[in-house]
């Protein structure tokens, strides 16, 4: 795991896809004076963000609830338009919600960026994930290249502090 700064949600002006909708908003306000997760995927469709990391969210996010997180995003370099097709190819894939930072400008403001040209790719997130209170981060989790460890639900959640 490595720890970063603590640093706010940017008010960049992002695709946000809420219940299946999508509308463009500073994400800023729409995580305000709540407590989110935010994780974050190379890509919608791969192999590891579709058979592990988006579905650890989805069947633990009742649990989530429970602790008190108030919205759960899923954060990919992807145009609204797949990551709303990839959300909604799963069941239950309503109960995260989506950022679609299609031209990495918050991936670029967290300086979460990941070349993925190897893979022909092209730049990309790191996987990732974030808890924030009120738009601070309090925790993130950020994988070496190649990993899917520390920011799996199940390791979010095991780790979950809930003073944060």
């Amino acid at each position: 795991m490595l720890s970063r700064k603590i640093l706010n949600i940017p008010s960049i002006k992002l695709p946000v896809i809420l219940k299946g909708k999508s509308f463009i908003n500073l994400l800023s306000e729409i995580t305000a004076n709540k407590k989110i997760i935010i994780f974050g995927v190379p890509g919608s469709f791969t192999p590891t963000c579709s058979e592990k990391h988006l579905p650890g969210y989805i069947q633990l996010s009742n649990q989530f609830k429970n602790m008190g997180i108030d919205d759960i995003f899923c954060l990919a370099v992807n145009d609204v338009f797949v990551l709303k097709a990839w959300l909604s190819s799963f069941t239950n894939g309503n109960l995260i919600n989506g950022i679609a930072d299609g031209n990495g400008e918050l991936t670029k403001a967290m300086d979460l960026e990941m070349d993925y040209s190897g893979n022909f790719m092209g730049i990309r997130c790191k996987r990732f994930a974030l808890i924030a209170n009120n738009n601070l981060v309090k925790k993130i989790y950020i994988e070496k290249q190649g990993e899917f460890l520390v920011s799996s639900a199940e390791y979010v959640l095991n780790n979950f502090v809930t003073e944060l």
